[in-house]
Protein backbone atom coordinates (compact mmCIF):
# COMPACT_ATOMS: atom_id res chain seq x y z
CA UNK A 1 0.00 0.00 0.00
CA UNK A 2 1.52 3.61 -0.87
CA UNK A 3 0.26 6.74 0.93
CA UNK A 4 -2.70 4.36 2.54
CA UNK A 5 -4.12 3.87 -0.71
CA UNK A 6 -4.72 0.26 -1.75
CA UNK A 7 -3.12 -0.28 -5.36
CA UNK A 8 -5.82 -2.10 -7.78
CA UNK A 9 -5.28 -3.47 -11.26
CA UNK A 10 -8.22 -4.43 -13.45
CA UNK A 11 -8.39 -7.53 -15.65
CA UNK A 12 -10.22 -6.86 -18.82
CA UNK A 13 -11.19 -3.86 -20.66
CA UNK A 14 -15.09 -4.08 -21.07
CA UNK A 15 -18.25 -2.10 -20.28
CA UNK A 16 -18.02 -3.61 -16.67
CA UNK A 17 -14.28 -2.57 -16.11
CA UNK A 18 -14.82 0.52 -17.08
CA UNK A 19 -17.30 0.93 -14.38
CA UNK A 20 -14.86 -0.80 -11.85
CA UNK A 21 -12.09 1.99 -13.12
CA UNK A 22 -14.52 4.93 -12.64
CA UNK A 23 -15.34 3.00 -8.78
CA UNK A 24 -11.38 2.70 -8.15
CA UNK A 25 -10.79 6.87 -9.22
CA UNK A 26 -13.14 8.41 -7.29
CA UNK A 27 -12.17 5.84 -4.12
CA UNK A 28 -10.02 7.74 -1.37
CA UNK A 29 -8.75 4.59 -0.42
CA UNK A 30 -7.94 3.07 -3.74
CA UNK A 31 -4.95 3.93 -6.58
CA UNK A 32 -5.51 2.72 -10.39
CA UNK A 33 -2.45 1.28 -11.13
CA UNK A 34 -3.42 -1.09 -14.68
CA UNK A 35 -5.71 -2.78 -16.65
CA UNK A 36 -4.83 -5.82 -18.53
CA UNK A 37 -6.94 -7.47 -21.27
CA UNK A 38 -5.80 -9.89 -23.50
CA UNK A 39 -6.48 -7.09 -26.57
CA UNK A 40 -3.89 -4.63 -25.98
CA UNK A 41 -5.58 -2.23 -27.84
CA UNK A 42 -8.83 -2.01 -25.40
CA UNK A 43 -6.00 -2.47 -22.13
CA UNK A 44 -4.74 1.30 -24.12
CA UNK A 45 -8.19 2.81 -24.53
CA UNK A 46 -9.39 1.97 -21.19
CA UNK A 47 -6.02 2.70 -19.49
CA UNK A 48 -5.72 6.25 -21.25
CA UNK A 49 -8.54 7.32 -19.98
CA UNK A 50 -7.85 6.72 -16.63
CA UNK A 51 -3.88 7.78 -16.58
CA UNK A 52 -2.55 4.31 -15.87
CA UNK A 53 -0.56 1.90 -17.69
CA UNK A 54 -1.90 -1.04 -20.21
CA UNK A 55 -0.66 -4.45 -20.21
CA UNK A 56 -1.40 -7.59 -22.57
CA UNK A 57 0.86 -9.96 -20.58
CA UNK A 58 -0.64 -11.13 -17.51
CA UNK A 59 2.55 -12.24 -15.65
CA UNK A 60 4.00 -9.13 -16.04
CA UNK A 61 0.50 -7.33 -15.31
CA UNK A 62 0.97 -9.19 -12.12
CA UNK A 63 4.06 -8.49 -10.88
CA UNK A 64 3.87 -5.08 -10.36
CA UNK A 65 4.97 -4.22 -6.70
CA UNK A 66 2.27 -1.29 -5.85
CA UNK A 67 -0.82 -3.49 -7.48
CA UNK A 68 -1.80 -4.75 -4.24
CA UNK A 69 -5.65 -6.59 -5.24
CA UNK A 70 -6.87 -7.10 -8.77
CA UNK A 71 -10.67 -6.85 -9.93
CA UNK A 72 -11.68 -9.78 -12.25
CA UNK A 73 -14.09 -8.54 -15.10
CA UNK A 74 -13.84 -10.82 -17.79
CA UNK A 75 -16.06 -13.21 -19.36
CA UNK A 76 -17.54 -15.29 -16.58
CA UNK A 77 -16.12 -18.91 -17.84
CA UNK A 78 -12.23 -16.78 -17.37
CA UNK A 79 -12.72 -15.48 -13.73
CA UNK A 80 -11.35 -18.88 -11.73
CA UNK A 81 -8.76 -18.74 -15.13
CA UNK A 82 -7.15 -15.15 -13.91
CA UNK A 83 -8.20 -15.06 -10.33
CA UNK A 84 -6.17 -17.96 -8.94
CA UNK A 85 -3.21 -17.34 -10.54
CA UNK A 86 -3.61 -13.69 -8.96
CA UNK A 87 -4.18 -15.20 -5.50
CA UNK A 88 -1.00 -16.94 -6.01
CA UNK A 89 0.77 -13.67 -7.18
CA UNK A 90 -0.53 -12.42 -3.51
CA UNK A 91 -3.28 -10.21 -4.78
CA UNK A 92 -6.48 -10.01 -3.10
CA UNK A 93 -9.52 -10.39 -5.24
CA UNK A 94 -12.58 -8.57 -6.23
CA UNK A 95 -14.72 -10.39 -8.73
CA UNK A 96 -17.71 -9.63 -10.55
CA UNK A 97 -20.66 -12.52 -10.38
CA UNK A 98 -21.09 -15.60 -10.83
CA UNK A 99 -17.54 -16.10 -8.82
CA UNK A 100 -17.32 -18.64 -11.13
CA UNK A 101 -20.20 -20.58 -13.48
CA UNK A 102 -19.49 -24.12 -11.60
CA UNK A 103 -19.24 -25.19 -8.26
CA UNK A 104 -15.71 -26.73 -8.49
CA UNK A 105 -14.21 -23.21 -10.46
CA UNK A 106 -16.24 -21.28 -7.27
CA UNK A 107 -14.37 -23.57 -4.99
CA UNK A 108 -10.94 -23.63 -6.40
CA UNK A 109 -10.88 -19.73 -6.31
CA UNK A 110 -12.17 -19.88 -3.13
CA UNK A 111 -9.66 -22.37 -1.60
CA UNK A 112 -6.37 -20.36 -3.95
CA UNK A 113 -7.90 -17.22 -1.71
CA UNK A 114 -7.43 -18.76 1.38
CA UNK A 115 -4.22 -20.84 0.75
CA UNK A 116 -2.59 -17.60 -0.26
CA UNK A 117 -3.77 -15.65 2.91
CA UNK A 118 -5.46 -12.87 0.51
CA UNK A 119 -9.14 -11.64 0.48
CA UNK A 120 -12.10 -12.66 -1.84
CA UNK A 121 -15.25 -10.40 -1.86
CA UNK A 122 -17.48 -11.71 -5.20
CA UNK A 123 -19.95 -8.99 -6.75
CA UNK A 124 -23.28 -8.67 -5.28
CA UNK A 125 -23.81 -4.84 -4.93
CA UNK A 126 -27.16 -5.33 -3.96
CA UNK A 127 -26.69 -6.82 -0.78
CA UNK A 128 -25.29 -2.74 0.22
CA UNK A 129 -28.51 -1.30 -0.61
CA UNK A 130 -30.28 0.38 2.45
CA UNK A 131 -33.56 -1.07 1.42
CA UNK A 132 -32.09 -4.71 1.59
CA UNK A 133 -30.73 -4.13 4.80
CA UNK A 134 -33.86 -3.14 6.45
CA UNK A 135 -35.26 -5.98 5.22
CA UNK A 136 -32.76 -8.55 6.07
CA UNK A 137 -32.76 -6.64 9.64
CA UNK A 138 -36.43 -7.60 9.90
CA UNK A 139 -36.15 -10.85 8.45
CA UNK A 140 -33.34 -11.20 11.81
CA UNK A 141 -35.56 -9.81 14.06
CA UNK A 142 -38.17 -12.14 13.49
CA UNK A 143 -40.91 -9.29 12.19
CA UNK A 144 -42.29 -11.77 9.46
CA UNK A 145 -43.21 -14.33 12.32
CA UNK A 146 -43.34 -17.93 10.38
CA UNK A 147 -42.04 -17.41 6.77
CA UNK A 148 -44.02 -19.09 4.19
CA UNK A 149 -43.45 -17.55 0.73
CA UNK A 150 -39.91 -15.86 -0.52
CA UNK A 151 -40.77 -15.34 -4.49
CA UNK A 152 -38.89 -13.39 -7.17
CA UNK A 153 -39.58 -12.56 -10.80
CA UNK A 154 -37.46 -10.91 -13.43
CA UNK A 155 -39.19 -10.52 -16.57
CA UNK A 156 -36.40 -7.97 -18.51
CA UNK A 157 -35.71 -7.84 -22.53
CA UNK A 158 -32.29 -8.50 -24.70
CA UNK A 159 -32.30 -8.09 -28.18
CA UNK A 160 -30.76 -10.42 -30.66
CA UNK A 161 -28.08 -7.41 -30.95
CA UNK A 162 -27.21 -8.53 -27.11
CA UNK A 163 -25.71 -12.35 -27.91
CA UNK A 164 -24.86 -11.75 -31.43
CA UNK A 165 -22.06 -9.10 -30.91
CA UNK A 166 -20.56 -11.13 -28.15
CA UNK A 167 -18.42 -14.21 -28.47
CA UNK A 168 -19.47 -15.47 -25.11
CA UNK A 169 -22.75 -14.33 -24.28
CA UNK A 170 -25.35 -17.12 -24.42
CA UNK A 171 -22.90 -19.65 -24.43
CA UNK A 172 -22.49 -22.46 -21.89
CA UNK A 173 -18.57 -22.65 -21.55
CA UNK A 174 -18.41 -18.90 -21.04
CA UNK A 175 -21.44 -17.51 -19.99
CA UNK A 176 -22.40 -20.71 -17.90
CA UNK A 177 -26.10 -20.59 -18.41
CA UNK A 178 -28.67 -17.82 -19.98
CA UNK A 179 -31.35 -15.30 -18.16
CA UNK A 180 -30.42 -16.91 -14.83
CA UNK A 181 -26.99 -17.18 -14.32
CA UNK A 182 -26.45 -14.04 -16.33
CA UNK A 183 -28.89 -12.16 -15.58
CA UNK A 184 -30.98 -13.46 -12.69
CA UNK A 185 -28.20 -14.28 -9.82
CA UNK A 186 -28.32 -11.14 -8.04
CA UNK A 187 -31.53 -11.70 -7.10
CA UNK A 188 -31.42 -14.79 -6.30
CA UNK A 189 -28.43 -13.86 -4.08
CA UNK A 190 -31.46 -11.69 -2.34
CA UNK A 191 -33.35 -14.39 -1.83
CA UNK A 192 -30.61 -16.37 -0.24
CA UNK A 193 -29.26 -13.71 1.62
CA UNK A 194 -33.09 -13.03 3.34
CA UNK A 195 -34.43 -16.31 3.84
CA UNK A 196 -31.63 -18.94 4.04
CA UNK A 197 -30.85 -21.86 1.73
CA UNK A 198 -32.55 -23.63 -0.21
CA UNK A 199 -33.21 -27.66 0.01
CA UNK A 200 -35.05 -28.72 -2.55
CA UNK A 201 -35.90 -27.36 -6.38
CA UNK A 202 -38.02 -28.44 -9.37
CA UNK A 203 -37.32 -26.34 -12.35
CA UNK A 204 -38.70 -25.87 -16.38
CA UNK A 205 -36.44 -23.99 -18.90
CA UNK A 206 -36.29 -23.30 -22.38
CA UNK A 207 -35.12 -21.26 -25.27
CA UNK A 208 -38.18 -19.22 -26.47
CA UNK A 209 -36.76 -16.33 -28.35
CA UNK A 210 -32.98 -16.05 -28.92
CA UNK A 211 -30.69 -18.31 -31.34
CA UNK A 212 -28.36 -19.10 -28.00
CA UNK A 213 -27.23 -22.52 -26.28
CA UNK A 214 -28.67 -21.66 -22.90
CA UNK A 215 -31.62 -20.70 -21.60
CA UNK A 216 -33.73 -17.17 -22.19
CA UNK A 217 -37.11 -18.47 -19.81
CA UNK A 218 -37.14 -20.17 -16.79
CA UNK A 219 -39.16 -20.78 -14.16
CA UNK A 220 -38.55 -23.22 -10.81
CA UNK A 221 -40.50 -23.91 -7.43
CA UNK A 222 -38.43 -23.83 -4.31
CA UNK A 223 -38.58 -25.01 -0.51
CA UNK A 224 -36.38 -23.85 1.72
CA UNK A 225 -34.42 -25.32 4.75
CA UNK A 226 -36.66 -22.88 7.00
CA UNK A 227 -39.91 -24.53 5.06
CA UNK A 228 -41.00 -21.96 3.39
CA UNK A 229 -41.59 -22.10 -0.19
CA UNK A 230 -41.24 -19.84 -3.50
CA UNK A 231 -41.22 -19.58 -7.10
CA UNK A 232 -37.77 -17.74 -9.28
CA UNK A 233 -39.27 -16.67 -12.58
CA UNK A 234 -36.39 -15.81 -15.21
CA UNK A 235 -36.51 -14.29 -18.81
CA UNK A 236 -34.53 -12.50 -21.22
CA UNK A 237 -37.63 -12.24 -23.77
CA UNK A 238 -40.39 -9.54 -22.26
CA UNK A 239 -40.27 -6.91 -24.09
CA UNK A 240 -39.94 -3.87 -23.81
CA UNK A 241 -38.32 -5.33 -20.34
CA UNK A 242 -39.26 -4.45 -17.00
CA UNK A 243 -38.09 -4.26 -12.93
CA UNK A 244 -37.07 -7.07 -11.25
CA UNK A 245 -39.32 -8.16 -8.02
CA UNK A 246 -38.82 -9.94 -4.67
CA UNK A 247 -41.26 -10.58 -2.71
CA UNK A 248 -41.43 -11.93 1.01
CA UNK A 249 -44.60 -12.68 3.00
CA UNK A 250 -44.98 -14.56 6.81
CA UNK A 251 -47.45 -15.46 9.12
CA UNK A 252 -46.73 -11.36 10.32
CA UNK A 253 -45.25 -9.22 7.60
CA UNK A 254 -44.77 -9.02 3.93
CA UNK A 255 -41.91 -7.03 2.32
CA UNK A 256 -41.84 -6.04 -1.88
CA UNK A 257 -38.79 -5.00 -3.74
CA UNK A 258 -38.91 -3.09 -7.38
CA UNK A 259 -34.87 -3.55 -8.15
CA UNK A 260 -34.44 -2.42 -4.67
CA UNK A 261 -37.00 -0.04 -4.02
CA UNK A 262 -39.57 -1.42 -0.99
CA UNK A 263 -43.12 -1.05 -2.61
CA UNK A 264 -44.60 -3.00 0.50
CA UNK A 265 -43.67 -2.97 3.98
CA UNK A 266 -46.94 -3.97 6.05
CA UNK A 267 -46.52 -5.78 9.59
CA UNK A 268 -49.33 -7.49 11.77
CA UNK A 269 -47.35 -5.52 14.19
CA UNK A 270 -46.00 -2.26 13.13
CA UNK A 271 -43.31 -0.62 14.94
CA UNK A 272 -41.84 3.12 15.23
CA UNK A 273 -40.85 4.29 11.72
CA UNK A 274 -42.36 1.80 9.85
CA UNK A 275 -44.83 4.10 8.01
CA UNK A 276 -41.64 6.35 7.09
CA UNK A 277 -40.12 3.05 4.91
CA UNK A 278 -42.19 3.63 1.98
CA UNK A 279 -42.36 7.42 1.98
CA UNK A 280 -38.52 8.56 2.37
CA UNK A 281 -37.01 6.23 0.09
CA UNK A 282 -34.92 7.89 -3.06
CA UNK A 283 -35.60 6.16 -6.82
CA UNK A 284 -33.72 2.83 -7.39
CA UNK A 285 -30.20 3.58 -6.51
CA UNK A 286 -28.46 0.55 -7.52
CA UNK A 287 -30.32 0.86 -11.67
CA UNK A 288 -31.97 -1.75 -13.34
CA UNK A 289 -30.87 -3.85 -16.36
CA UNK A 290 -34.19 -4.72 -17.25
CA UNK A 291 -34.11 -2.93 -20.74
CA UNK A 292 -30.46 -1.62 -21.27
CA UNK A 293 -27.65 -4.25 -19.61
CA UNK A 294 -25.57 -1.03 -18.60
CA UNK A 295 -28.77 1.05 -17.48
CA UNK A 296 -27.19 0.77 -13.48
CA UNK A 297 -25.41 3.17 -11.55
CA UNK A 298 -21.92 2.86 -9.71
CA UNK A 299 -23.30 3.26 -6.18
CA UNK A 300 -23.75 -0.49 -5.03
CA UNK A 301 -19.91 -0.93 -6.63
CA UNK A 302 -18.27 1.94 -5.14
CA UNK A 303 -20.11 0.49 -1.04
CA UNK A 304 -18.43 -2.93 -1.88
CA UNK A 305 -15.24 -1.30 -3.55
CA UNK A 306 -15.09 0.77 -0.63
CA UNK A 307 -15.60 -2.48 1.90
CA UNK A 308 -13.21 -4.30 0.05
CA UNK A 309 -10.65 -1.94 0.33
CA UNK A 310 -11.06 -1.14 4.03
CA UNK A 311 -10.92 -4.53 4.54
CA UNK A 312 -7.48 -4.67 3.24
CA UNK A 313 -6.33 -1.68 5.45
CA UNK A 314 -7.68 -3.11 7.96
CA UNK A 315 -6.54 -6.74 7.72
CA UNK A 316 -10.28 -8.34 8.70
CA UNK A 317 -12.74 -9.97 6.47
CA UNK A 318 -15.22 -8.20 4.04
CA UNK A 319 -18.42 -7.89 4.67
CA UNK A 320 -19.02 -10.38 1.65
CA UNK A 321 -16.61 -13.12 1.47
CA UNK A 322 -15.87 -16.13 -0.70
CA UNK A 323 -18.20 -18.33 0.52
CA UNK A 324 -21.38 -15.76 0.51
CA UNK A 325 -20.56 -15.89 -3.07
CA UNK A 326 -21.03 -19.32 -3.70
CA UNK A 327 -23.96 -19.94 -2.55
CA UNK A 328 -25.96 -18.21 -5.63
CA UNK A 329 -23.96 -20.81 -7.69
CA UNK A 330 -25.00 -23.73 -6.09
CA UNK A 331 -28.88 -22.62 -6.14
CA UNK A 332 -28.32 -22.13 -9.97
CA UNK A 333 -26.81 -25.09 -10.60
CA UNK A 334 -28.91 -27.03 -8.69
CA UNK A 335 -32.10 -25.44 -11.03
CA UNK A 336 -30.17 -26.52 -14.20
CA UNK A 337 -29.52 -29.41 -13.20
CA UNK A 338 -33.46 -30.69 -12.32
CA UNK A 339 -34.32 -28.58 -15.89
CA UNK A 340 -32.30 -31.09 -17.41
CA UNK A 341 -33.19 -33.94 -15.88
CA UNK A 342 -36.87 -33.43 -15.21
CA UNK A 343 -36.76 -34.60 -11.27
CA UNK A 344 -36.49 -32.42 -8.44
CA UNK A 345 -33.12 -31.32 -7.09
CA UNK A 346 -32.28 -32.56 -3.27
CA UNK A 347 -29.52 -29.75 -1.95
CA UNK A 348 -26.99 -31.58 0.30
CA UNK A 349 -26.67 -29.89 4.10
Amino acid sequence: MRNGKVGIGIVGAGNIAALHARVIANLPQAELIGIYDVKKASAEALASQFGCQAFDDYSEFLSVAEMDAVTIATPSGLHGTMAIPAAKAGKHVFCEKPLDITLEKADAIIQACVKNNVILSPVFQGRFARPVQLVREAMRNGRFGRMVLASGQMRWYRGAAYYSGSNWRGTWKMDGGGALMNQAIHMVDMLLYINGAPDEVFAFSGTLTHSIEVEDNLCAAIKYRNGSFGTIEVSTSCAPGFHRRVEFSGSEGTVAFEEDKITIWEFAKPQEGDDQILTTQMESRIGSGGRNPMDINDMGHRMQMEDFCNAILENREPLLGGREGRRAIELICGIYESAKTGKPYKFSR
